[in-house]
């Protein structure tokens, strides 16, 4: 075994473990919480049960935050990008009992979203790493026996409360498996729950999401689903060094998949097929986007309009015509943050995707790369900017492609490491 120092003693890391663990359960019952006050059914007290959730996880995070960032380029950025987070909450907060409520148990569009990315603060060891891929696994027995309990209008192909239900449950708890596909090398049979049998669970969850995306015709989460698939399967032959052929040739597969399937779409299938096939070729966002550009001033792109920003659209909005979520995420970024927000956020994840792909010496490091990229790549088909664990795994990666040290970290070491359940001292572990 390699004989590396390391920067924590035992019984701190042991201490560190109990408090991860107190945020995690705290997360899990807050997003699992949220998930099913989504549907519609279950009773909006379920809510009081999400304010435990806060409370375990937000106590637990003041002792877990350190403020401090190596790299000076995301230092300094990242004060200007939570100081304009700040602004934006700022311009919107109210000190009223209803608005407080709603902010701390919305999980689209309360104040949790932009206290998320302090998670960067958190810290960036492989027992915080291991952790969160267990609270991935947990979230997705969630997703499954969620869908279970609500399957009757998931399958309803016109049921809108299906769609919802669909949408939310996947994103929150179930995509997040993507991330268990991409660093698939690290969950051996030592590991609990992300042996064979949990890797597979994974990738039937992926599956699973990109058929009932079929189902309900969900192009952004189909997207999301497929394109998750394709970048496991690149990860996956890549880390075991396979050659050209066999990495490539699937995705011929797929390709030649695809011209059939859009073949067969228009030559009007019935049931989901048909459906799925209308709506490829829909464009039912172009009349709110329309709305959205006509209502937005100069000032309002540049600025957004803070928290609680609305914009006018009779096209399914409230009563009095204004809606506060557009689907389009990169647009639902400018209309509460403005073009400075969305500009600010790019530039820190974009090079954290180089650092990552191009500048790293282990898989974990361009899985995390190959992460961001796909939240970004989602940023224009679907809401995945909430306060959830697949937005929460954007910014763990962007810390792990701004760490010199995990970067750096050679592949056996990092193998090694995933190992342990806890801590292991003749392990090295970045601090």
């Amino acid at each position: 075994m390699n004989n590396y120092n390391y920067q924590f003693e035992a019984p701190y890391n042991k201490r560190i473990s109990r408090t991860l663990n107190q945020f995690w359960i705290g997360f899990v019952i807050y997003t699992s919480c949220y998930a099913l006050m989504i549907s519609g059914v279950v009773s909006s007290k379920i809510t009081y049960l999400q304010l435990l959730g806060v409370l375990l996880f937000l106590s637990a995070s003041f002792f877990l935050i350190r403020f401090r960032i190596e790299n000076k380029y995301l230092r300094s950025l990242f004060i200007i990008y939570i100081a304009w987070l700040a602004y934006v909450v700022m311009r919107g907060f109210k000190f009223n009992s209803k608005f407080l409520f709603e902010t701390f148990t919305d999980g689209t569009g309360g104040i949790f979203l932009y206290l998320l990315p302090l998670i960067i603060f958190f810290p960036k060891n492989l027992i915080y790493l291991k952790k969160t891929m267990n609270v991935i696994f947990i979230l997705s027995i969630f997703y499954i026996l969620f869908s279970i309990a609500f399957i009757k209008p998931i399958l309803l192909a016109d049921s809108e409360n299906g769609q919802t239900i669909l949408e939310y449950f996947s994103k929150i708890l179930g995509i997040p498996c993507g991330f268990i596909l991409l660093t698939v090398i690290y969950n051996t049979n030592k590991r609990k729950f992300l042996g064979t049998s949990g890797k597979l669970w994974c990738l039937f969850v992926i599956a699973l999401t990109a058929l009932l995306a079929v189902v309900q015709a969900r192009r952004g989460l189909m997207f999301m689903a497929v394109s998750i698939l394709v970048a496991a399967y690149i990860m996956y032959n890549y880390a075991h060094k396979s050659n050209l052929f066999f990495r490539f040739f699937p995705l011929f597969i797929v390709f030649f998949l695809s011209i059939y399937a859009i073949t067969a779409l228009t030559s009007k299938k019935s049931g989901a097929i048909n459906r799925f096939a209308d709506r490829v070729f829909e464009n039912s966002r172009g009349d709110v986007v329309d709305y959205f550009y006509l209502d937005m001033t100069k000032k309002d792109w540049l600025i957004g309009r803070g928290i609680n920003g609305l914009y006018y659209c009779p096209t399914g909005a409230t009563e009095d015509g204004y809606r506060n979520v557009i689907e389009t995420d990169y647009l639902q970024i400018i209309l509460k943050g403005g073009i400075i927000s969305l500009a600010l956020l790019l530039l820190i994840a974009i090079p954290a995707i180089i650092k990552g792909l191009f500048y790293s010496k282990n898989i974990l490091s361009k899985a995390a790369a190959i992460w961001i990229l796909l939240w970004l790549l989602a940023l224009f088909p679907a809401t995945v900017t909430t306060f959830s664990l697949n937005y929460l795994l954007v910014w763990i990666s962007i810390g792990i492609c701004y760490s010199k040290e995990m970067r750096n970290m050679p592949e056996d070491l990092v193998k090694e490491n995933f190992q342990y359940q806890l801590f292991n001292p003749n392990v090295y572990t970045p601090k």
